[in-house]
């Protein structure tokens, strides 16, 4: 495993960190079998988790804690997150930040997130969603002052809405905010546009999420893809956004190399972008964990190959099913 330099932070963290939003809340988890895979991610050398207070209401956290008690000797990094108090995601264009996120709300969560983590200090919290022209309000600065001075945040970050990566830099113009967690991955990739040169200029830590474009580019997806009802799944994979993606899927799996799978060739792709700190693709099996760690072995990807795989950015635009 190597490791990168998280910001302003004193951090040395994994390339490839751990998601943890699948391991709680969602179809089919398995918590014995989640126990294995983290286990698995510890052993191959991950040390940054993230999660966060609503996957699961909590249980994706205790799940953290649960691990962080077996390996109490090792120091695991974990990042969680408030979530949004009118739980919007992303949160409705206009609304006040005093609908979801006034400072009672954002001390409450901060507290049961200790206590579901038993931990007396988060390493990073992030605010689930954000939209920049909550930037001037002072309220949640001082929290966020008064948090990291009584020793229970280290570290604040914003978690970027969907396809809009530059909607936080009056936000880190602050000096507040210590990491953004953005969507990056070979579809989308316009957090490169204006995100990641602020981010590199002002030493702001970068935490890719959706690695695999919510499960497409693990290249199991077809056009007749279905989930269990309830699940968010079926809304954003809607005809209009499946059958594209299918057809940009097969075109990419023509081009993957021999002796690597599509999984690896994701992350492979994200890894050769040096801004970003690390990178979170959301795991629930072992084979999963071995496959993706795998990746952060000091080699880079082939620059033919990586030159090509930028050809296949795609600016889609906020709609219904990207909500």
């Amino acid at each position: 495993m190597q490791y990168r330099k998280f910001g302003k932070e004193n951090w040395k963290v994994s390339e490839v960190g751990y998601g943890m939003w699948g391991l709680a809340g969602w179809m089919q988890s398995d918590d014995k079998e989640t126990a294995m895979a983290l286990d698995k991610s510890v052993e191959m050398g991950c040390n940054f988790f993230d999660t966060a207070w609503d996957y699961g209401a909590g249980k994706s956290e205790r799940i953290l804690s649960d691990l962080l008690k077996r390996y109490a000797a090792k120091k695991l990094y974990v990042s969680t997150k408030i979530p949004p108090m009118n739980k919007k995601w992303p949160p409705i264009k206009g609304s006040s930040i005093d609908d979801v996120f006034p400072v009672k709300h954002l001390l409450e969560y901060t507290d049961k997130s200790l206590k579901n983590l038993q931990l007396e200090t988060i390493d990073l919290m992030h605010f689930h969603v954000w939209e920049d022209e909550w930037a001037g309000r002072d309220e949640w600065k001082m929290t966020v002052e008064k948090l990291k001075k009584e020793g229970k945040v280290q570290a604040f970050g914003v978690s970027v809405n969907r396809w809009e990566p530059a909607n936080c830099l009056s936000t880190l113009d602050t000096g507040l905010i210590d990491a953004v967690q953005v969507i990056y991955n070979i579809f989308d990739q316009s957090p490169e546009d204006v995100l990641f040169p602020y981010c590199l200029k002002n030493n702001i830590a970068v935490i890719a999420r959706v690695p695999f474009d919510e499960g497409s580019l693990t290249g199991a997806l077809t056009k007749n893809s279905t989930w269990e009802e309830g699940d968010w799944r079926n809304i954003y994979f809607c005809t209009e956004n499946l059958n594209p993606t299918v057809d940009r899927v097969e075109e990419l799996k023509k081009i993957v190399p021999l002796g690597m799978t599509l999984t690896e060739m994701a992350l492979q792709f994200i890894k050769m972008n040096e801004v970003v700190s690390t990178m979170i693709p959301g795991m629930r099996k072992v084979k999963n964990v071995e496959s993706n760690m795998r990746i952060s072995d000091g080699e880079k990807l082939n620059a033919e190959l990586y030159d090509v795989l930028r050809k296949y950015r795609w600016d889609r635009k906020p709609c219904a099913w990207s909500c």
